[in-house]
């Protein structure tokens, strides 16, 4: 008797650590019940580690979506950006009806990739941000993840570019000196993803971008000669012309599925506590899933967001995903 309380412990601990690996939000009542939206984190640069539970947390609390956000974790359960090998809890993407990324230059196990890939050739809908462009990278030549990396001549330009619609091409505006006001497209004006959406900026850089022909441009970015909103444009051939920020696509991969793709080079977590982006960002998750969008959709922080400004090696250490459970603000981490 005494072995087999000792055994149903080890399992109650064993199943309480698996379930630290990640951040998970139930769905309140909304458009989204029914539907599980994961999350995945993982870059050096642009602390999409922050990011994405913000987001998690408007979709799941305004809106009703169960959301769970996936984190590159030490072996100690911390989370850090850096260890692009890492991909915990990635079981979540078995039950997955879209895929948030914020990713930069994974490799990631073998178990991590094939859930990933699974997930991809379902037809899941692909929501990438900023520098998920080049989401992986790394990859050893014999490796049968190979041609997912970012600048393969294999599957051209990886995943980035034959998924999302591109890959890293290069900082067209100023790193960390000309910020980015978002343009809506003319031709764009009336769609559902832009719904209620106005005034989008971001203090991250333009990147150069030229999308895959049958994707549609939402909006282009107009290099600013400062990084504050109120900036005016720079009158140089960097807006000559604006190049696309956002856009979307029809994917069909190669087991014969449709991916709803949108992408964004915008979105590291600073550029998100601009509404407009937030908001642009929410419309596509309905989108994607074939949902009404609302009319101007609730993107209000559920607990307070200050996310640290974008750097490598910048990220807070020490924390693990308890720290971005509901009701938490992040604590400012151990210094390095």
């Amino acid at each position: 008797m005494k072995n087999y309380i000792l055994i149903i412990c080890s399992l109650l601990m064993a199943l309480n650590l698996r379930a630290a690996e990640t951040a998970v939000y139930e769905g309140k009542d909304g458009p989204g019940k029914g539907k599980h939206l994961v999350f995945l984190s993982g870059d050096e640069e642009y602390r999409s580690e922050e990011a994405l539970p913000m987001l998690a947390k408007i979709l799941s609390q305004r809106h009703g979506f169960k959301c769970t956000v996936l984190f590159s974790l030490n072996a100690d359960g911390t989370i850090n950006p850096d260890k692009g090998d890492s991909l915990a809890g990635s079981e979540a993407l078995d039950s997955a009806d879209a895929i948030v990324m914020s990713l930069r230059f994974r490799r990631w196990k073998d178990d991590a990739m094939q859930r990933f890939e699974k997930a991809y050739l379902a037809g899941k809908p692909m929501i990438g941000l900023r520098t998920s462009t080049h989401a992986f990278a790394g990859f050893p030549a014999n490796s049968p993840w190979a041609k997912y990396n970012w600048n393969n001549n294999v599957w051209k330009q990886g995943f980035g570019r034959q998924v999302l619609g591109e890959t890293w091409v290069a900082h067209h505006g100023g790193h960390k000196s000309e910020a980015t006001r978002g343009i809506i497209e003319e031709a764009a004006k009336e769609d559902t993803i832009l719904r209620g959406v106005t005034d989008i900026f971001g203090d991250t850089d333009v990147y150069t971008a030229n999308p895959m022909a049958d994707s549609k441009i939402l909006v282009r970015g107009a290099v600013l000669a400062g990084m504050k909103p109120t900036d005016e444009p720079v009158t140089n051939k960097k807006n000559m012309p604006m190049q696309p920020v956002i856009w979307t696509r029809l994917h069909k991969n190669e087991a014969g599925k449709e991916n709803k793709v949108f992408c964004t080079t915008m979105g590291a977590a600073t550029d998100l506590q601009n509404e407009g982006l937030r908001r642009v960002v929410v419309n596509a998750v309905y989108w994607s899933l074939s949902l009404e969008v609302p009319a101007k959709a609730d993107v209000t922080y559920v607990d307070d967001f200050k996310p640290l400004m974008y750097g490598f090696g910048g990220y807070r250490r020490g924390l693990t995903p308890d720290d971005h459970a509901l009701g938490k603000v992040l604590p400012p981490g151990v210094k390095k």
